[in-house]
């Protein structure tokens, strides 16, 4: 039987769900972190000791178990290598049993400086984020510009990033100057990318699916709460990404498992049009 479960929250976050996530996990072959970025903070303790995560899953202090930050996660380099310090310092061996989807989009320092001068903008109507950077990379997500973890393994991802960089060095001349370190923050930028290189890739649709064929039991590992769903949160008031169920299908890709017999799918949505989806 194949299966996969999940935990997330049902209010605005900070309901424990790290606490839960480590709890579950043994019970598990694969934790998987399914949307959000570094803004969310899963806290743990072993041994009076206290561990906060935000973007590593919270199956990685449970040995044997694989976790996997999937495509619907926004990452940023710097961030994820204090992330990887913090758990060499506590011993935990993760290289081999930490993976990284290639679709997973990564947070550049401009991103950050466009998300405080957007906010500085709005004065009073602010909306209290947390200046991570996460808002405007799923802009360019969605807007078709992002950079992904994949594109480090390209010859051309200097140039990529320049071109992005520029992008976003145009549209920060429209808001506020707000102070910001960019030399010194590309600097820290480009140096912890080394430490992402470390770590397998992976792509990340066709690894989960193939584990739910084989039988892998998985738990799906969310950020936030229900109650900031892009969608169908406290708008305008919510994060950027899907914090409910449905994000696991889209952050994992999830695919619908086929059964004998099952008519095609593309042919039941558009008959006649066998193989092709309309423009």
């Amino acid at each position: 039987m194949q299966q996969i479960d999940v935990i997330l929250g049902l209010q605005w976050g900070d309901e424990g769900k790290g606490k839960i996530v480590d709890f579950l996990a043994s019970d598990y072959d694969i934790v998987a972190r399914f949307q959000g970025g570094p803004n969310a903070g899963h806290t743990l303790k072993f041994g009076g000791n206290k561990h906060v995560l935000h973007t590593v899953p919270s199956g990685i202090f449970r040995e044997n178990i694989i976790n996997l930050i999937g495509n619907g996660v926004v990452l940023d380099p710097v961030v994820f290598q204090r992330e990887l310090r913090l758990l060499e310092e506590s011993k935990v061996q993760f290289k081999h049993r930490l993976l990284v989807a290639r679709k997973a989009h990564l947070i550049l320092p401009t991103h950050r400086w466009l998300d405080a001068a957007s906010e500085a903008h709005k004065g009073k109507l602010k909306i209290g984020s947390t200046l991570k950077g996460i808002g405007p990379t799923y802009m360019d997500k969605t807007g078709r510009n992002g950079l992904r973890v994949g594109d480090v393994e390209h010859s051309s991802f200097r140039e990529q990033y320049e071109a992005l960089k520029n992008k976003h060095m145009e549209l920060l001349k429209i808001y506020p100057e707000v102070p910001f370190d960019l030399a010194g923050e590309e600097k820290a930028w480009f140096e912890s990318l080394e430490n992402l290189r470390e770590l397998p890739f992976v792509d990340g649709e066709y690894y989960i699916n193939e584990a739910l064929s084989s039988g892998k039991k998985i738990l799906a590992e969310g950020a936030q709460g229900s109650m900031l769903d892009i969608d169908f949160g406290t708008y305008p008031f919510v994060t950027s990404s899907s914090t409910i169920t449905a994000g696991v299908c889209t952050g994992l890709g999830v695919a619908p498992q086929r059964r004998p017999g099952d008519r095609d799918h593309q042919s039941v949505l558009y008959p006649g049009r066998r193989g092709a989806f309309p423009n």
